[in-house]
């Protein structure tokens, strides 16, 4: 797997989170970034937060700084009833050229890109094929906001994957999404106590559950997958055996003809129909999920399965909604100190470098001689220079003359500005600091005591650092 350094926008969003919660345990993952103008909706441990939009200027920053080799993008609006059109297109069609433009160039470090899209980019018509291919164009011009960005957001994408042809570009079409913790207006209608239809339409349906859908995405980023995907749970079901599972009657109380007025009519009732969904209310829509498969993916659901899971919620989330508990809240302060403080366990102990056996050995050196008191300066016993007898009491010793001074000698350049061995070394105690000074060579000793002595002025560091160049043969110098 080459994703080592893996970028995550859309952070704030209900995906992103999941996505890098999903990827934290991931050994192989040596740095996980995300992005996004709103703080995180989920607790991380590992992933670094960087607030920043969809700025081309920043994210590039961002993405050479960090050494990205993998960029996940999740921020695609595919639900008209989250936001306005015109947001929406600033997400979906800016957002996505805006990133795109952070990645490319011949000095860009990512070398894969994961795009999270959308079955909506098929459409819904009265003659599309039962089950649409990876390689079937879209038969019929988009006729909502929402499908016309997909449209042009994939577009984008095509010519980014012809002019960066060593970036693998995977593009996942997502069926529509159900389970207990995702909000999407398919959940909310089949919700209701009774589903709504149209008159005399049956459509055919087919589900992905939200917990394969970050598998999906983990799956994409562990492996080099380029080209597009559909994503979408085994079997179809008409609308009205959803609801049968669902265990609820359905209502065709939607008229064939001037149904936008209708469910103009719902809304102000609460029930929203957004524009992309009128016709899938109508003729339905197929996947062919054949092609992710043989990439070795394997669902943890089928369409079936998917209902039924969101009908055991259905029924239980009455019952457990009393003790529901405070939604997670981001505080960067706490979140600085829950990851950073070496007063926390586990938060420093993942980031240290492991000491080798020498380093130990030199560790534990060092820390004897820092605990021994030091004796008083004098001649060794068997000087021969000192004579065996005391001089007699009440003798008055000649004071000894000073020795010259010598003019010290010239302190070895320590280079460039000192560098951290370990990240948010500010944040480090004492201790972990002086675990470090074995490993570390004689200029970067000498560039850290400087560094030290400028900034926290720690003694015991001080102290410790003066020590390992003492027992090096190196003057302190101090």
């Amino acid at each position: 797997m080459k994703s080592k350094r893996v970028l995550i926008t859309g952070l704030s969003t209900y995906w992103g989170g999941r996505l890098a919660q999903a990827l934290e345990p991931d050994e192989r993952i040596e740095a996980l970034v995300a992005v996004d103008n709103e703080e995180p909706s989920v607790e991380l441990e590992r992933t670094e937060y960087v607030k920043v939009g969809t700025q081309h200027a920043l994210l590039r920053r961002v993405v050479e700084a960090a050494e990205i080799d993998t960029v996940v993008d999740t921020r695609l609006v595919v639900d008209s009833a989250t936001t306005s059109p015109r947001k929406a297109h600033e997400n979906n069609v800016i957002g996505t050229m805006n990133i795109l433009a952070a990645c490319s160039g011949p000095d860009s470090p990512v070398q894969k890109l994961v795009f999270k899209s959308s079955g909506h980019f098929y459409g819904c018509e009265q003659d599309d094929p039962a089950f649409f291919e990876e390689s079937m164009g879209r038969p019929h011009a988009p006729k909502t906001p929402i499908e016309r960005d997909i449209v042009e957001a994939e577009a984008s994408l095509r010519d980014f994957a012809e002019k960066n042809p060593l970036v693998d570009v995977t593009v996942l079409r997502f069926a529509n999404v159900l389970g207990p913790a995702v909000r999407t207006s398919h959940i909310d209608l089949l919700s209701r106590a009774a589903v709504p239809m149209i008159l005399g339409f049956d459509p055919r349906y087919q589900f992905v559950h939200e917990d394969d859908v970050v598998h999906a995405l983990e799956h994409a980023v562990q492996r080099e997958l380029p080209g597009v995907f559909n994503v979408a749970g085994d079997g179809v079901l008409a609308l009205s055996e959803v609801a049968g599972l669902l265990n609820k009657p359905y209502a065709p109380i939607l008229p064939p003809w001037g149904t936008g007025l209708a469910t103009a009519a719902l809304r102000r009732l609460g029930v929203k129909v957004p524009p992309e969904m009128l016709n899938q209310l109508r003729y339905g829509r197929g996947l062919d999920n054949r092609r992710f498969k043989v990439s070795g993916f394997r669902y943890g659901h089928t369409s079936r399965e998917t209902v039924l899971v969101l009908g055991e919620h259905l029924r239980l989330h009455p019952l457990l909604r009393s003790g529901a508990q405070e939604p997670y809240r981001y505080e960067r302060e706490v979140e600085e100190f829950l990851r950073w403080s070496p007063h926390v366990r586990g938060s420093q102990t993942r980031n240290r470098p492991t000491l080798s056996p020498e380093q130990v050995s030199e560790l534990q050196k060092l820390l004897e001689a820092r605990s021994e008191p030091e004796a008083e300066p004098g001649p060794p016993p068997d000087d021969p220079l000192v004579e065996a007898d005391p001089e007699p009491a009440g003798a008055v010793a000649a004071e000894p003359e000073p020795p010259e001074p010598k003019a010290p000698e010239p302190e070895p350049d320590p280079g460039p500005p000192f560098e951290a061995p370990v990240d948010h070394y500010d944040d480090l105690a004492a201790e972990e600091v002086i675990s470090l000074l074995g490993s570390l060579e004689h200029e970067d000793l000498l560039a850290l005591r400087a560094y030290e002595r400028d900034h926290a002025g720690r003694k015991p560091v001080v102290g410790a650092i003066e020590s390992v160049l003492a027992r090096r043969g190196q003057p302190h110098l101090g």
